[in-house]
């Protein structure tokens, strides 16, 4: 999908993925859309918690037989 960010954190470990979320964030714009690729099932709650502190929102959460896809919408910066 287009406008779409992706982060493949597929294969790493906790705080892996969320470590790469915030990375990808701090060269985000308010109404950026990440999609965050992982196999951590821990990324789940990981992730809801950053997005309750950040102000940022799960649009979508989908699971897949390789990987767990969660789309995050930038509201806030």
């Amino acid at each position: 999908m287009e406008g779409v960010k992706i982060i493949d954190s597929r294969g790493a470990a906790c705080p892996g993925p969320i470590t790469d979320l915030a990375r990808a964030y701090r060269n985000s714009k308010v109404g950026d859309v990440f999609e965050l690729w992982a196999t951590d099932k821990g990324v789940r709650a990981d992730t809801q918690a950053w997005a309750t502190k950040t102000g940022n929102e799960i649009t979508e959460v989908k699971e897949d037989p390789e990987k767990i896809v969660i789309r995050i919408k930038i509201n806030k910066r």
